[in-house]
């Protein structure tokens, strides 16, 4: 969604089952979202695409001095029809509440007896790059175990043995005495797999409340990822990059990629508060304290996950763009569905949609899996 674009938000109810049959705009009941043709008549999968261009809107609670809830005029183009559309982008987003942690995995140790290992990993959120400056970067530095007596000292060590070392350390709690102190185990958990993989997850964000303060702590997009880094000797100041990339001493491959959390109640109540003064009549200003703010409505559900429909188009009359040296501002409509997988009102919106723009796009992957192999420096 572009900076510029000008976004209407429409938050369909938990308990709205059905799409209205009968009325205009004006008929709409408190929180109801219908489609409606350039005539204010309904739409319907049947009569949309004929229409020359179409509505969205929502009944509001408050009426006085405005009218229902209303999207600028879209016109849609189905798929092979060859007409000309003011849409440029539409497509859908589901829902996806629990986000992937990262895991990633060391193997193929090549260390010899008594040799000494460091391992690096820097991590980064939000809030982590907020405290720590290039990422939260911590180290363990352990020596291989000995060789027995006889054995051959050009033998790579017991990998097992040294990964159990390596944990040991990892998971060693920082020292108490300061409040500061932050260990590994705040943002990793470690395992031993197989006797030859070390395994490294990241753990999950801490999760923080909204408050009553509108302003306070807003809903943001956040994963924590990590590099990791395994290199002979003790634990170095110097940038990873310029270690000696010929001489390894294990393979570092992600296995699952940190993802973010989509369609979360706190993320469209978030989007409610983002988006709120564009469609507002009066009193567009959102003040910190609930009281304040009579005209703003929440349509969201808490615990509730959204499918989320975007529909980005230009103003339908070019003749309403005058000459400027300036860029030209587009609209974004954005209707949050509840889940597919728990309510039916998907199934009623997603083909009137469809019947007036075409097929859409739709990104169904909830958590992303991915694998890639570098070979530590």
């Amino acid at each position: 969604m572009a900076d510029f674009s000008l976004t209407t938000l429409f938050v369909v109810p938990v308990g709205q089952t059905a799409l209205p049959s009968s009325g205009s705009t004006q008929d709409l009941t408190a929180g109801t979202v219908g489609f409606f043709k350039s005539d204010y008549t309904l739409a319907t999968s049947g009569n949309i695409a004929a229409s020359p261009y179409f509505y969205v809107a929502q009944g509001r609670t408050n009426t006085y001095l405005q009218g229902s809830k209303r999207s600028d005029k879209i016109k849609g183009c189905p798929s092979g029809s060859g007409c000309n559309s003011n849409v440029t982008e539409w497509y859908k987003t589901t829902g996806c509440p629990t986000p992937a942690n990262q895991i990633t995995d060391v193997d193929n140790f090549t260390v010899l007896c008594g040799e000494i290992v460091t391992l690096t990993l820097r991590a980064h959120s939000s809030y982590i790059d907020t405290l720590y400056f290039n990422g939260f970067t911590r180290s363990v530095t352990v020596n291989a175990p000995c060789c027995e007596c006889g054995g051959d000292v050009c033998t790579d060590v017991d990998t097992n043995a040294l990964i159990n070392s390596i944990i040991v350390k990892l998971e060693q709690q920082a020292p108490g005495n300061n409040p500061d102190n932050v260990s590994f185990n705040s943002f990793f958990t470690f395992e031993n797999v197989g006797g030859t993989i070390l395994r490294i997850h990241g753990k999950p964000l801490t999760q923080y409340g909204q408050p009553c303060d509108v302003a306070a702590f807003p809903f943001e997009y956040d994963r924590m990822y990590f590099s990791t880094f395994v290199y002979q000797g003790p634990a170095t100041t110097a940038d990873f990059i310029v270690a000696d990339a010929c001489d390894p001493v294990a393979d570092v491959a992600v296995i699952q990629t940190a993802s973010y959390a989509s369609g979360t109640s706190d993320e469209i109540k978030q989007l409610e508060k983002n988006f709120y003064s564009y469609q507002a009549g009066y009193l567009k200003s959102l003040y910190r304290m609930n009281g304040y703010n009579e005209n703003f409505e929440s349509w969201v559900s808490a615990g509730t996950i959204y499918d989320n429909y975007y529909i980005k188009f230009n103003e339908l009359d070019k003749s309403a763009y005058q000459w400027g040296d300036f860029i030209h501002q587009d609209a974004t409509v954005i209707i949050a569905v509840p889940n597919a997988t728990t309510s039916g009102i998907a199934a009623l919106i997603e083909p009137i949609l469809e019947a007036a723009l075409g097929a859409v796009v739709s990104d169904n992957t909830c958590i992303t899996t991915t694998t890639t192999t570098t070979t530590a420096p």
